[in-house]
């Protein structure tokens, strides 16, 4: 079958799909966007969070043909000026996961960005004050991480959020 999806502002196309093909390996085989990891590929790990028309999904459990006509962004879709191949300038939540040393072996970094970038638009961005701890543990709680105790990953997540909030009230305040 042939999938048309629009992947990080971007119509495209996938020919052959076959009806059990998931979306992630759509994603990563077919369009080349290999950010998104396949680790569980039973929806339990996260590693391949992507937004499917702006709510996260783990795309290892959506079967391609449910995308049909749909929007997906993924990982390589949060960079500004989103699109594939190029250098692209990373999102706050992206520069704030470097900057925190939250990045280890990389394997669920991708799903942690997108859930991130996702929580943090329904808070701080929607004018709401930045997440609690325990919000951002909730938010997160579908995300495993074999590297870390976490801490890092919560730095990165609350740096996110100060940053953002700065730059809304730099904005409001022009």
């Amino acid at each position: 079958m042939r999938v048309n999806i629009n992947v990080n502002g971007q119509n495209v196309t996938a020919d052959d799909v076959w009806a059990g093909e998931s979306l992630l390996y759509v994603l990563r085989e077919r369009l080349g966007l290999p950010g998104s990891k396949n680790a569980c590929e039973q929806g339990e790990c996260g590693s391949c969070t992507v937004y499917l028309d702006d709510v996260t999904v783990c795309s290892c459990m959506v079967a391609a043909g449910q995308a049909e006509g749909r929007s997906v962004r993924t990982v390589e879709g949060l960079a500004q000026g989103a699109g594939k191949g190029g250098d692209r300038p990373l999102n706050s939540v992206q520069q704030a996961f470097l900057d925190a040393g939250a990045v280890q072996c990389g394997f669920c970094t991708p799903g942690l960005l997108v859930q991130t970038d996702d929580l943090l638009d329904r808070t701080v961005g929607a004018g709401l004050p930045a997440p609690t701890d325990p919000e951002i543990r909730e938010a997160l709680a579908g995300n495993l991480c074999r590297c870390t105790g976490y801490e890092k990953i919560l730095d990165a997540v609350r740096l996110a959020a100060d940053r953002l909030a700065d730059t809304d009230n730099a904005g409001s305040n022009a």
